[in-house]
């Protein structure tokens, strides 16, 4: 490990929270500028060469995202984002199926975007079964099949975890939904573009992602509608001007859709070399914590994760105090969208962690940008804020929680936390 001055020439803070959002690529952004100024027509304006312009670049970049998803560019459905397609696709499927059976099934470890809309269908009659997953966070697919009745019309199970970075068995899931002719919905945010995703491999009838978790820009996103075998038909749920094919009207931002493109294209073509990459960073950071510190573990299974993640729960500490001290590095304790709420995260609870392991998880999403010289940094960071918290804290149990031969600790916390 470096000594405390070694990193004075890295920008800080560091960020480490890759899966709350990412920083737009220089390369999106230079794709997204002209549509701001010079090509600045309205995609669904039939009658100049400016709105013709914008039609055909929307109509080349959902190609392009369709083609990296397996689909085709009528399958695209251009949304605000992620929790905009999940809405459309459970509220929309839930009411075009309401004749057939009112039961979805989805897991307990869901992203609030699929669990709030599902919420809001209980109160109009969906009946919900949530499904519990085993000790390292994944969802057995034996236990869709047998919560299936003849009542469900659509399961929903997220492709990859936004806290724990889990990668579900979505394909084997989809075999048993097609076999059983229930839709199903996969919410691919922290998937799309991280890991191989392909709609006709997997039986993926409705999958939403989103620009913003690939260095794309926020506030665009989009849903997979599958056309054939079997035809999705979804009811709208914003009208007015009948857009993307009457599914969702407004007039579309092409900026952002052309940035989207171009970001979804280069997160795909640099999949490969940027999962091992990120997979030999993560590691660096596990074995540089936990060769520090006792009392650490891993929450959630290592096999089958996204290889940017890494999240861990400290013993006798709390996490919001870790990050407090912490002021240098972007981390969270969880998602990004339930950090107003002060309970442990549900996603932990599933995992059935112990309370105080519980209270003290901090998730590390790393990215694109993350260097080893932040890895080491953000490592050091935490050994040195947990032992120090454990030596004023009442429970230690563990003798200020550093390792023999491990960095050695100072006593006061540096004026910079």
């Amino acid at each position: 490990m470096y000594g405390p001055n070694d990193h004075h020439d890295m920008k800080k803070p560091v960020y480490m929270d890759y899966h709350a959002t990412t920083p737009v690529d220089p390369r999106v952004l230079e794709a997204m500028l002209p549509f701001f100024s010079i090509q600045f027509g309205n995609a669904a304006s039939r009658s100049h060469s400016f709105g013709w312009d914008a039609d055909a670049a929307v109509t080349a970049a959902r190609d392009e995202i369709a083609s990296l998803i397996g689909a085709s560019g009528r399958e695209v459905i251009f949304t605000s984002g992620a929790t905009e397609a999940d809405n459309l696709a459970l509220k929309g499927s839930f009411a075009a199926l309401a004749s057939k059976g009112d039961h979805i099934i989805t897991s307990a470890i869901e992203h609030p975007a699929i669990l709030d809309p599902l919420k809001y269908l209980e109160h109009n009659g969906a009946k919900v079964s949530y499904l519990p997953v085993d000790a390292g966070g994944l969802v057995s697919p034996e236990s869709v099949e047998r919560a299936i009745t003849p009542r469900t019309v659509l399961v929903s199970i997220m492709a990859a975890n936004n806290e724990i970075g889990t990668i579900q068995p979505i394909r084997s899931i989809g075999e048993i939904t097609r076999a059983h002719g229930i839709l199903f919905h996969t919410d691919a945010a922290q998937a799309a573009g991280r890991i191989p995703l392909n709609v006709e491999d997997d039986h993926i009838d409705l999958l939403s992602m989103s620009a913003h978790k690939i260095y794309g820009p926020k506030g665009i996103g989009a849903l997979y509608v599958r056309r054939r075998n079997p035809r999705v038909k979804l009811e709208p749920q914003i009208h007015g001007g009948g857009h993307e094919q009457g599914l969702r009207s407004g007039t579309l931002p092409v900026p952002l859709i052309v940035g989207f493109a171009t970001a979804m294209r280069l997160a795909v073509d640099e999949m490969e070399t940027e999962r091992i990459r990120l997979s030999v960073l993560r590691d660096r950071l596990k074995s540089q914590i936990m060769g520090s510190l006792d009392g650490v573990s891993v929450n959630g299974t290592l096999e089958q994760r996204l290889a940017n993640n890494l999240n861990l729960s400290f013993a006798h500490v709390d996490s919001e105090s870790v990050l407090v001290h912490m002021k240098d590095v972007a981390l969270s304790s969880g998602s990004a969208c339930s950090s107003a709420t002060e309970t442990s995260s549900h996603v932990i609870e599933a995992l059935r962690v112990p309370d105080d392991r519980a209270r003290s998880v901090i998730r590390f999403g790393l990215g694109r940008f993350t260097t080893e010289e932040e890895v080491d940094f953000v490592a050091e960071r935490v050994v040195e804020t947990v032992a120090q918290l454990r030596a004023r804290s009442p429970h230690r149990r563990l003798t200020g929680g550093v390792r023999e031969g491990a960095v050695s600790v100072g006593t006061s916390l540096p004026s910079g936390a």
